[in-house]
């Protein structure tokens, strides 16, 4: 059996770059966007170029400790996700509106 082939320089940087991408992306509609769906959508656009990230280094360095952390990083983003929506759900059964500027101040 043959061992598994490491990915060369070239592939490594199309990788990171497309990580890298997927973050600024996230990063920008996060910024960028008041809408609270729209901004948890962005922040699991930027879980998920760290995740490339993360996998393209690991197989680089033919060592399974980064594919082993993304699922860790999965686990995390699947419990924010569950708390980011019933967040959004209870926040839009309060003021019908899912705007961050409504919800800037949180005075009772």
């Amino acid at each position: 059996m043959l061992p598994p082939a490491s990915i060369d320089d070239a592939l490594l940087t199309l990788f990171l770059m497309t990580g890298a991408i997927l973050f600024c992306l996230g990063l920008i509609g996060f910024l960028a966007r008041r809408n609270l769906i729209v901004m948890f959508l962005c922040t699991e656009m930027m879980f998920q170029g760290v995740i490339v990230t993360l996998v393209a280094f690991s197989r680089y360095h033919l060592h399974h400790t980064g594919q082993s952390f993304v699922i860790f990083v999965l686990t995390i983003a699947a419990a924010e996700a569950a708390l980011a929506l019933g967040l959004v759900v209870l926040l839009f059964r309060r003021r019908r509106t899912l705007d961050a500027d409504a919800w800037s101040t949180l005075n009772g």
